[in-house]
């Protein structure tokens, strides 16, 4: 019988702040059901100016270690698409702050919102051959779109760090996966830019065109039948977009294509990324995070996982949650992750959207606003500079 590895841990840690969809609607006079209803979003998270991608990574880690240690850790995946350097990995930079052993690889990977799903299964593959280490692989994003944009609405920022084990306490990754690759200009942020570019229609339909791939690769590798799965975790750059995705699943496969049987695969999945918004490579393991603290007892029951990224490369895999899976969530402290946040109005959340370190290499000391555990202090030469709260 091949060896159970999956996930054993899982933490999650947004921005300081939260910007309501009320508030952005005031200020452009979208009718609110544009965002509540059409794409249900409520509110999204804002990083502090002393907040980043490597600040993320590291809170949503440091409760995985305080609880499990790092003896066991020889390698870090951190999965991005929101980059800090073109060279070094900012998971080195989260090594340090969570002061990981020396004998440790640590690798930085990118396909847009897909690029934690290669890292959990390049973890499974690493605990296979050696089933007494253990992996960590962190999502961290911040996903950004130009002041009054079509995307602007779906912005957020969010990091996931999943502890990859044999015999794993919350969910056992299964065979096979369904791949699906294609080159699709939908969505891409060039060298030179800070925000994204996006396609909304292209992307959607990108998006459609991907899952469907997956789920047919999927089943000609023998996989379950659709049936088999009791929920459905999904990328979700917005949370209509796990809505979507399911009905159009469902038309594929020949199933009907209720709003209930929708809602009652996917809308467990959809609390925090409702209030975070887009943390791209995150997002469908904050859906897996929301449908474990949420749902009722899912011990033995098979979950279906569709992660997609823009340009385009999709995966479709199942897991199965393991028993006593209930005693290892952290459902408290992610209630408090999102509620914790501060309301920001218009005018705070705008001028952190356009506020930037510079760029010339001198001595900048970046505000102080975080309350959380982590800050980035400044930049000297060029360096970035963090440190512990």
């Amino acid at each position: 019988m091949p060896l159970p590895i999956g996930i054993h841990d899982l933490s999650f840690a947004t921005g300081e702040f939260a910007l309501p969809h009320t508030t952005l609607a005031a200020h452009n006079g979208t009718e609110i059901g544009k965002y509540h209803v059409g794409i249900g979003q409520e509110s999204m998270s804002i990083p502090a100016a002393d907040e980043d991608i490597v600040t993320l990574a590291a809170t949503a880690a440091a409760p995985v270690i305080a609880r499990h240690g790092s003896e066991r850790i020889r390698t870090v995946v951190l999965a991005t698409e929101s980059s800090i350097d073109q060279a070094k990995s900012a998971g080195v930079y989260v090594h340090s702050l969570l002061g990981l052993p020396s004998a440790t690889r640590v690798v930085e990977l990118k396909q847009a919102c897909y690029g934690a799903t290669a890292g959990l299964q390049f973890a499974i593959g690493l605990v296979q051959r050696d089933p007494a280490q253990q992996v960590l692989v962190i999502a961290s994003d911040v996903s950004k779109y130009d002041l009054d944009s079509p995307g602007e609405a779906t912005q957020g920022a969010a990091a996931v760090a999943m502890l990859v084990s044999a015999d794993p306490g919350l969910l056992r990754i299964e065979d096979p996966s369904g791949l699906f690759t294609a080159d699709v200009m939908d969505f891409w942020r060039p060298n030179y830019r800070t925000t994204a570019l996006v396609d909304g229609k292209e992307s959607i339909d990108a998006y459609l065109q991907a899952a469907e791939g997956a789920w047919k690769d999927y089943s000609e590798q023998d996989g379950h039948a659709l049936e088999r799965f009791a929920a459905f975790c999904y990328h979700q750059p917005f949370t209509k977009m796990a809505h979507k995705a399911h009905r159009h699943l469902l038309n594929y496969c020949g199933h009907d294509t209720q709003d209930d049987d929708v809602t009652r695969a996917v809308g467990r999945t959809t609390a925090y990324n409702r209030a975070i918004g887009n943390s791209y490579t995150a997002s469908v393991y904050l859906g897996l995070a929301a449908l474990l603290d949420q749902a009722d007892d899912l011990t033995g029951r098979r979950i279906g996982f569709l992660s997609y990224g823009s340009g385009s490369v999709a995966e479709f895999f199942g897991g199965t949650v393991v028993d006593g899976y209930r005693d290892r969530l952290r459902t408290e402290a992610n209630i408090e992750a999102v509620s914790r946040r501060r309301p920001i109005d218009y005018a705070g959340y705008r001028e952190l959207h356009e506020w930037a370190l510079p760029d010339d290499g001198g001595d900048h000391a970046t505000p102080r606003q975080t309350t959380g555990p982590f800050r980035l202090s400044g930049i000297s030469g060029h360096k970035r500079l963090y440190q512990a709260c």
